[in-house]
Protein backbone atom coordinates (compact mmCIF):
# COMPACT_ATOMS: atom_id res chain seq x y z
CA UNK A 1 0.00 0.00 0.00
CA UNK A 2 2.44 2.69 1.06
CA UNK A 3 4.22 1.61 -2.74
CA UNK A 4 1.30 3.43 -4.16
CA UNK A 5 0.96 6.40 -2.35
CA UNK A 6 4.69 7.86 -1.66
CA UNK A 7 6.10 7.77 -5.10
CA UNK A 8 9.57 9.11 -5.83
CA UNK A 9 12.45 9.00 -2.76
CA UNK A 10 14.49 11.35 -1.54
CA UNK A 11 17.44 10.39 0.31
CA UNK A 12 18.43 14.58 0.92
CA UNK A 13 15.29 14.78 3.73
CA UNK A 14 16.32 14.20 7.54
CA UNK A 15 13.88 12.91 9.57
CA UNK A 16 13.41 16.41 11.41
CA UNK A 17 11.95 17.83 8.90
CA UNK A 18 8.82 14.91 9.09
CA UNK A 19 5.39 16.74 9.96
CA UNK A 20 4.01 16.72 13.70
CA UNK A 21 1.24 18.35 15.61
CA UNK A 22 -0.96 17.45 18.33
CA UNK A 23 2.05 15.36 19.41
CA UNK A 24 1.69 13.76 16.60
CA UNK A 25 5.10 12.35 15.44
CA UNK A 26 6.91 10.07 13.04
CA UNK A 27 7.70 6.75 15.33
CA UNK A 28 4.68 8.03 17.68
CA UNK A 29 1.82 5.87 18.22
CA UNK A 30 -1.35 6.32 19.27
CA UNK A 31 -5.01 4.80 20.93
CA UNK A 32 -8.47 4.58 20.03
CA UNK A 33 -11.19 4.58 21.96
CA UNK A 34 -11.96 0.71 22.28
CA UNK A 35 -15.45 1.27 23.31
CA UNK A 36 -16.03 3.74 20.07
CA UNK A 37 -15.56 0.64 17.63
CA UNK A 38 -17.23 -1.66 20.24
CA UNK A 39 -20.49 1.17 19.40
CA UNK A 40 -20.33 1.17 15.91
CA UNK A 41 -18.10 -1.24 14.54
CA UNK A 42 -21.06 -3.34 13.03
CA UNK A 43 -22.44 -0.53 10.71
CA UNK A 44 -18.82 0.32 9.47
CA UNK A 45 -17.48 -0.71 6.39
CA UNK A 46 -13.96 -1.54 8.07
CA UNK A 47 -13.86 -4.52 10.34
CA UNK A 48 -11.49 -5.34 13.01
CA UNK A 49 -10.02 -1.81 13.05
CA UNK A 50 -6.89 -1.90 15.63
CA UNK A 51 -7.17 0.64 18.60
CA UNK A 52 -3.34 1.24 19.27
CA UNK A 53 -1.44 2.35 16.12
CA UNK A 54 2.56 3.28 15.52
CA UNK A 55 2.91 6.17 13.03
CA UNK A 56 5.26 4.71 10.45
CA UNK A 57 4.78 7.81 8.10
CA UNK A 58 3.91 11.31 7.92
CA UNK A 59 3.03 13.57 5.31
CA UNK A 60 1.54 17.26 4.70
CA UNK A 61 -0.33 18.89 1.92
CA UNK A 62 -1.71 22.35 1.37
CA UNK A 63 -5.63 22.08 0.91
CA UNK A 64 -7.81 25.31 0.14
CA UNK A 65 -5.67 27.53 2.89
CA UNK A 66 -5.59 24.94 5.54
CA UNK A 67 -3.51 22.08 6.07
CA UNK A 68 -3.61 18.61 5.73
CA UNK A 69 -1.66 16.17 7.83
CA UNK A 70 -1.48 12.66 8.04
CA UNK A 71 0.26 10.01 9.93
CA UNK A 72 0.34 6.73 8.36
CA UNK A 73 0.05 3.77 10.35
CA UNK A 74 1.17 -0.18 10.95
CA UNK A 75 -2.18 -0.87 10.83
CA UNK A 76 -2.95 -0.35 6.64
CA UNK A 77 -4.68 3.36 8.22
CA UNK A 78 -3.46 6.55 8.40
CA UNK A 79 -5.04 9.69 10.79
CA UNK A 80 -5.84 13.05 9.11
CA UNK A 81 -5.54 15.89 11.20
CA UNK A 82 -7.08 19.74 9.52
CA UNK A 83 -5.59 22.59 10.48
CA UNK A 84 -7.22 25.81 9.37
CA UNK A 85 -4.82 28.66 8.84
CA UNK A 86 -1.81 27.79 10.66
CA UNK A 87 0.02 24.58 11.73
CA UNK A 88 -0.29 24.34 15.24
CA UNK A 89 -2.86 22.37 17.36
CA UNK A 90 -5.00 25.81 17.73
CA UNK A 91 -5.39 25.37 14.44
CA UNK A 92 -6.88 22.41 14.56
CA UNK A 93 -10.45 21.73 13.33
CA UNK A 94 -10.85 17.95 12.27
CA UNK A 95 -9.33 14.42 13.22
CA UNK A 96 -10.24 11.48 11.14
CA UNK A 97 -9.21 8.09 11.59
CA UNK A 98 -9.35 6.40 7.90
CA UNK A 99 -8.53 2.70 6.69
CA UNK A 100 -7.27 2.16 3.36
CA UNK A 101 -10.70 0.06 1.38
CA UNK A 102 -9.30 -0.32 -2.09
CA UNK A 103 -5.85 0.99 -3.87
CA UNK A 104 -6.95 0.18 -8.33
CA UNK A 105 -4.17 0.50 -10.77
CA UNK A 106 -4.66 3.24 -13.60
CA UNK A 107 -3.36 1.99 -16.97
CA UNK A 108 -4.49 4.34 -19.48
CA UNK A 109 -5.47 7.80 -19.53
CA UNK A 110 -8.72 7.12 -21.21
CA UNK A 111 -9.65 5.72 -17.39
CA UNK A 112 -7.61 8.61 -15.92
CA UNK A 113 -9.90 11.24 -17.32
CA UNK A 114 -13.37 9.33 -17.14
CA UNK A 115 -12.28 8.35 -13.27
CA UNK A 116 -11.87 12.60 -12.88
CA UNK A 117 -14.26 14.37 -15.17
CA UNK A 118 -17.20 11.47 -14.48
CA UNK A 119 -17.11 9.19 -11.49
CA UNK A 120 -15.52 11.11 -8.16
CA UNK A 121 -17.40 14.06 -8.36
CA UNK A 122 -20.78 13.01 -8.44
CA UNK A 123 -23.55 14.21 -5.95
CA UNK A 124 -23.91 9.83 -4.25
CA UNK A 125 -21.05 7.41 -4.40
CA UNK A 126 -21.96 3.45 -3.46
CA UNK A 127 -19.78 1.61 -2.11
CA UNK A 128 -20.90 -2.52 -0.73
CA UNK A 129 -24.43 -1.31 -0.71
CA UNK A 130 -23.98 1.83 0.81
CA UNK A 131 -24.62 5.41 -0.20
CA UNK A 132 -22.55 8.29 0.65
CA UNK A 133 -23.40 11.68 -0.08
CA UNK A 134 -20.83 14.41 -1.49
CA UNK A 135 -19.65 16.86 1.36
CA UNK A 136 -18.24 19.71 -0.79
CA UNK A 137 -20.40 21.24 -2.91
CA UNK A 138 -20.79 22.81 -6.08
CA UNK A 139 -23.02 25.35 -8.62
CA UNK A 140 -23.21 22.07 -10.53
CA UNK A 141 -24.23 18.80 -10.68
CA UNK A 142 -20.59 17.66 -10.91
CA UNK A 143 -17.85 18.80 -7.90
CA UNK A 144 -14.46 18.38 -10.40
CA UNK A 145 -11.73 16.46 -7.91
CA UNK A 146 -9.59 19.10 -5.72
CA UNK A 147 -6.28 18.81 -6.52
CA UNK A 148 -3.06 18.69 -3.82
CA UNK A 149 0.01 17.96 -3.04
CA UNK A 150 1.39 15.64 -0.22
CA UNK A 151 5.06 15.48 0.72
CA UNK A 152 5.41 12.38 2.74
CA UNK A 153 8.21 11.27 5.02
CA UNK A 154 8.77 7.60 6.42
CA UNK A 155 11.12 6.08 9.30
CA UNK A 156 14.26 6.22 6.72
CA UNK A 157 14.58 9.83 6.94
CA UNK A 158 12.78 9.86 2.98
CA UNK A 159 10.49 12.05 1.77
CA UNK A 160 8.72 11.46 -1.61
CA UNK A 161 5.64 13.82 -3.48
CA UNK A 162 2.26 12.51 -4.85
CA UNK A 163 0.21 14.44 -6.90
CA UNK A 164 -3.60 14.41 -5.53
CA UNK A 165 -7.07 14.63 -6.79
CA UNK A 166 -9.68 14.45 -3.81
CA UNK A 167 -12.99 13.63 -3.18
CA UNK A 168 -14.76 13.37 0.16
CA UNK A 169 -18.63 11.67 0.96
CA UNK A 170 -20.00 10.85 3.81
CA UNK A 171 -23.48 8.46 5.35
CA UNK A 172 -24.96 8.84 8.71
CA UNK A 173 -24.88 6.11 10.87
CA UNK A 174 -25.93 5.74 14.93
CA UNK A 175 -26.08 8.40 17.50
CA UNK A 176 -25.32 11.74 14.72
CA UNK A 177 -22.19 9.90 13.55
CA UNK A 178 -21.18 9.68 9.86
CA UNK A 179 -18.75 7.24 8.02
CA UNK A 180 -16.88 8.99 5.71
CA UNK A 181 -15.27 8.09 2.60
CA UNK A 182 -12.42 9.71 0.69
CA UNK A 183 -11.67 9.30 -2.86
CA UNK A 184 -8.06 9.97 -4.28
CA UNK A 185 -6.82 9.39 -7.77
CA UNK A 186 -2.96 9.61 -7.08
CA UNK A 187 -0.23 10.19 -9.75
CA UNK A 188 3.80 9.98 -9.41
CA UNK A 189 6.45 10.44 -12.00
CA UNK A 190 9.60 7.97 -10.74
CA UNK A 191 12.83 7.81 -13.14
CA UNK A 192 10.84 9.16 -16.20
CA UNK A 193 7.77 7.24 -15.42
CA UNK A 194 4.70 8.22 -14.84
CA UNK A 195 2.36 5.86 -12.33
CA UNK A 196 -1.39 6.60 -11.48
CA UNK A 197 -4.07 4.95 -9.22
CA UNK A 198 -7.22 4.77 -7.75
CA UNK A 199 -7.43 4.80 -3.73
CA UNK A 200 -10.69 4.68 -1.56
CA UNK A 201 -10.44 4.64 2.11
CA UNK A 202 -13.21 4.89 4.81
CA UNK A 203 -12.87 6.70 8.04
CA UNK A 204 -14.56 8.19 11.29
CA UNK A 205 -14.30 11.61 13.15
CA UNK A 206 -12.90 11.37 16.57
CA UNK A 207 -12.82 13.45 19.45
CA UNK A 208 -10.23 14.30 21.56
CA UNK A 209 -11.56 12.28 24.55
CA UNK A 210 -11.61 8.82 21.80
CA UNK A 211 -7.57 9.88 21.18
CA UNK A 212 -4.90 9.01 23.23
CA UNK A 213 -1.72 10.17 21.51
CA UNK A 214 1.59 9.15 22.70
CA UNK A 215 4.81 10.66 22.18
Amino acid sequence: MFSKLFGKKSEDEPLKDAPSIMGLRLGGSFEVDPLLFKLIESELVTKGAATTHIIKAAGIAEFGGAWVFRFYTDDDAFLQVIADGGKTDTHVVDVKLFYFYDTQDISTKKVWDTLLNEQMGTPVYGLEGQSYERVWTSASNYHNPVPMTEKTYDSDGESSETDQFTMLFERPISDGRTESLFLSAEETVESGNLSRCFVLSTGITLSPSQLTIHG
